[in-house]
């Protein structure tokens, strides 16, 4: 997706959001939260708290689930790594200079 496509959307979203807020702006409902009962709740702060909410609730899993792929990724790449180490060890390799030697 470009970046214009995407900033198109972002648009189209908060426009929408702005149309719903300015259309039921009075309308005013009963909020039940299971534990608390609150009345006369404006239906925009009802609708944008839910919003919120849940980019929220998925920045945290978002963050929970990348950090698990990169302890999984990290792992892997660990094993890989000593695995190249230990299996591509030439043993007949020859020294290029024996001894230390130097040439005059």
């Amino acid at each position: 997706m470009s970046r214009w496509a995407g900033a198109l959307w972002i648009l189209i979203v908060v426009s929408l959001s702005l149309g719903f807020a300015s259309l039921n702006g009075g309308q005013r409902i009963i909020l039940r939260l299971g534990f608390v009962t609150l009345y006369g709740v404006p239906l925009t702060v009802v609708a944008f708290g839910g919003l919120i909410c849940g980019m929220v609730i998925m920045l945290v899993a978002g963050v929970h689930s990348d950090l698990k792929v990169r302890r999984i990724l990290r792992a892997r790449l660990a094993q890989e790594d000593l695995e190249e180490r230990t299996r591509f060890v030439d043993r007949s390799q020859q020294d290029l200079f024996e001894g230390g030697k130097t040439e005059e």
